[in-house]
Order: C-alpha cells, then structure tokens, then sequence
C-alpha cells in the first residue's frame, strides 16, 4: 500500500507559479510512477504529467506547453510539481497518482494508488 498527500495548492494570478509536493508513505517509494492529474468541475480527470522510478524519464501532456515540470526525492519520498505561467484553464483540483510499474502511463484506471486532491486556482 501506498498513501499519498498532496500540498502546496492554493491561489494564484494568471502567470503566476505554483510547485506542488506529494509525499509518499507506506512502501519503497522508489519503485513507483508517480503522476499528477487534475480534474476542473464538470470535467473528467486528465493526466498531468508523470515520472518514472528513477527520475530518469518524465512525459507531459500537451496542455502544460513547457509550463510544468515534475521531479521527485526519492530520499523524501516526494514527488514534485512546479507550475509556471499559469492560466485560468489551469483552475482544478490536482491530484498526485502512482502505479506499481516502470511506465509512465496516461490514464486514470492504470494507477492504483491516490492522494485526496489540492485546489489549485488561477485568476485572470
């Protein structure tokens, strides 16, 4: 089992920048894909980003355009999400995700562990 807990959330302007941090507890750490998604209201949940155990390779969705970048601190057990230029659209609830493999994959049903969400809201 893996528990995982998002933080970092919070409200921001457009161009703005966020980083959110997700802190993993329950087994080795690093054999995990870590992910984020997001869920914006009235939408489904779509993926973010994700990395794979050993930090070596990260894959992004379109959307985050060079904007994002995911790392983690497997000496942490953490996972990281730094948000830059951010835009209205980018208004959700974000959520860390992991999986017990080594593929970064896109969607929700492949992951089996779940943090419970950070608000993450931009103004314009």
């Amino acid at each position: 089992q893996v528990q995982l807990v998002e933080s970092g959330g919070g409200l921001v302007q457009a161009g703005g920048s966020l980083r959110l941090s997700c802190v993993a507890s329950g087994r080795t750490f690093s054999t995990v894909v870590m992910a984020w998604f997001r869920q914006a209201p009235g939408k489904e949940r779509e993926f973010v980003s994700g990395i794979t155990y050993s930090g070596s390779a990260s894959h992004y969705a379109a959307f985050t355009e060079g904007r994002f970048t995911i790392s983690r601190d497997n000496a942490k057990n953490t996972a990281y999400l730094q948000m830059n230029s951010l835009k209205p659209e980018d208004t959700a609830v974000y959520y860390c995700a992991a999986r017990d493999s080594r593929a970064v994959l896109t969607t929700v049903s492949d992951y089996n562990y779940w943090g419970r969400g950070t608000q993450v809201t931009v103004s314009s």
